[in-house]
């Protein structure tokens, strides 16, 4: 059993274990049970009847968070020529090709948060799979982190996208926010990203799609959340 701080504890008298909370009553607990000194991420977790063995209920993808994400998201694009020119011009925060990966591989260098790579450059980045796989940071379609259009990509990224897959037990996770932002900025952020997720529900899923959403800031307690109140 997890030996929880006092604070921990004094966070969790706040939430009633099994009481389902509309969502505006959840983000305002989540800011309320927020207990550390530095500002909070708060995530999300859904658990959703899908299963992950068959290829079509397999979820990944990305969205651009309406209201960000409150993190500082550094950015590596692997591109040439006018591809490298436009990421620069974007803002991404370092643009190169195989200087970058023998980078990687050689001095073990992971000061980026996001990496986009084109097309043509996929074929060099096969032999980092290993080690950029594990870390979620391989550039993939589905997310739009490969692509022929850099400068929109590493706007997105900037603006705060969140990307999203479903682990081998149907479960998805993502950050949505901060414990400073705005309980309104919090809802929005929520509203877009489960309505995301109801957008891409695979047509084979049988009853009901969602069984659970919660959400948390780090460290403090979950807050599950009833799934009818995003019906409204």
């Amino acid at each position: 059993m997890k030996n929880r701080s006092k604070k921990y504890k004094d966070a969790a008298t706040k939430v009633e274990k099994n009481k389902l909370y509309t969502k505006e009553e959840a983000v305002k607990l989540v800011k309320e049970t927020s207990i550390t000194k530095f500002d909070s991420s708060i995530e999300i977790a859904m658990n959703l009847n899908v299963d992950p063995k068959k290829a079509d209920q397999q979820l990944r993808g990305a969205i651009v968070l309406p209201k960000g994400t409150g993190k500082t998201n550094r950015i590596l694009v692997i591109a040439k020529g006018d591809n490298a020119k436009a990421a620069k011009e974007a803002g991404a925060d370092y643009v190169g090709d195989q200087d970058y990966l023998d980078k990687i591989a050689n001095e073990n260098w992971f000061e980026f948060d996001t990496m986009i790579a084109t097309p043509d450059m996929m074929p060099l980045l096969g032999k980092l799979g290993r080690v950029l796989g594990p870390k979620g940071l391989m550039p993939n379609p589905k997310t739009g982190t490969v692509t022929t259009d850099v400068a929109k990509a590493v706007a997105d990224a900037k603006a705060g996208r969140v990307e999203y897959r479903t682990d081998s037990f149907g479960n998805i996770h993502s950050l949505i926010g901060k414990a400073s932002f705005t309980e309104e900025d919090l809802l929005e952020n929520i509203n877009a990203f489960v309505a995301q997720i109801m957008k891409i529900k695979p047509a084979t899923v049988k009853g009901d799609y969602i069984k659970n959403i919660s959400i948390s800031s780090t460290m403090g307690p979950g807050i599950k959340i009833q799934i009818n109140s995003f019906d409204k």
